[in-house]
């Protein structure tokens, strides 16, 4: 993770970011030496991007933590009054809970509150069940506390910037189906591919038929496809009909959508006409942006060049 004070990017830290559904020991540099803390001195982390901790999955690490105790150590910082607050494995002090625990190994460690945050949304994203919604908003939240973009977001918590996008696209999603991937009723995957459709009750339609009857993501994305390229009435027909591009302009249309990784249309009228470049995003736009941008500095590049004198 970058930027973090004191060397948290080290192979032992990083291993205390992996709060795995086994009790698991791990090797932790002698750099960061381990602390049995009093139970009842430890306070949960209230900025913790996981909100819904699985009962069974905890009661199974409580009875591994029961027969060999804490084999992984969880991370604090200090607080007032002598207190501590959990930064990475409050599964690990849950179960530690659950097992009649009265002290747990931690690693005491002094963190800004952006490293604080990263660390908890680093600690959830490395758990391959963790909750889409909830990885979104800590996402969201990251960004929009320190201005931070997504490229600069997916650095730190080691995720690609494709990730990063299709994660936080999912906050687009009505209450309703949110609450559906929160609950692992509808995947992640169901959830993306049904998000283009702009018909909100529709869309709910869609999420639930893919709980109902489990559909596949494939299946489902190609009744999504049907749905949207069936026309909504013979004017429509009659419309989509006239607006069939000629192939050269095809070929210019796609051009663009793979200049700008993003949806472009072109809607003709005679002669005229425009061009919809679709954004999702400011960052989306600030991309477009910066590659219009280096175009017209290639653009004028090569006029210097052809103005110059023989």
């Amino acid at each position: 993770m970058a930027n973090v004070k004191g060397g948290l990017g080290g192979r032992g830290m990083n291993a205390l970011f992996r709060d795995n559904t086994e009790n698991v020991k791990v090797d932790v540099s002698e750099e960061f030496p381990t602390q049995e803390i009093d139970v009842t001195l430890i306070d949960r982390n209230p900025g913790q991007p996981r909100k819904t901790f699985d009962e069974e999955s905890l009661q199974s690490m409580a009875n591994s933590i029961a027969m060999y105790g804490v084999l992984q150590p969880i991370l604090l910082i200090k607080t007032d009054e002598g207190r501590y607050q959990i930064i990475a494995g409050e599964r690990r002090f849950r179960a530690s809970l659950k097992a009649g625990l009265k002290a747990i190994p931690a690693i005491i460690k002094e963190l800004t509150p952006q490293q604080i945050q990263e660390i908890s949304l680093i600690e959830n994203l490395h758990r391959e069940n963790l909750n889409a919604i909830e990885a979104a908003e800590g996402i969201r939240e990251l960004m929009e506390n320190y201005g931070l973009t997504q490229e600069e977001v997916a650095g730190r918590i080691g995720k690609s910037r494709p990730y990063v996008t299709n994660t936080l696209r999912l906050l687009q999603l009505p209450e309703e189906v949110m609450e559906m991937v929160k609950t692992g009723k509808l995947s992640p995957g169901h959830a993306r591919t049904i998000l283009p459709v702009d018909n909100k009750e529709k869309l709910i339609e869609f999420a639930k038929l893919s709980c109902e009857e489990g559909i596949s993501v494939r299946d489902m994305e190609r009744i999504v496809q049907n749905y949207l390229n069936a026309p909504k009435n013979t004017a429509t027909a009659q419309k989509r009909k006239k607006e069939v591009l000629p192939l050269e302009f095809k070929t210019f249309v796609n051009d663009m959508k793979r200049l700008f990784s993003t949806k472009v249309v072109l809607k003709r009228n005679g002669d005229k006409g425009r061009i919809i470049i679709d954004y999702f995003n400011n960052d989306d736009l600030e991309r477009i942006h910066a590659i219009m941008h280096l175009l017209q500095i290639q653009a004028n590049g090569n006029n210097n060049y052809n103005n110059k004198p023989e």
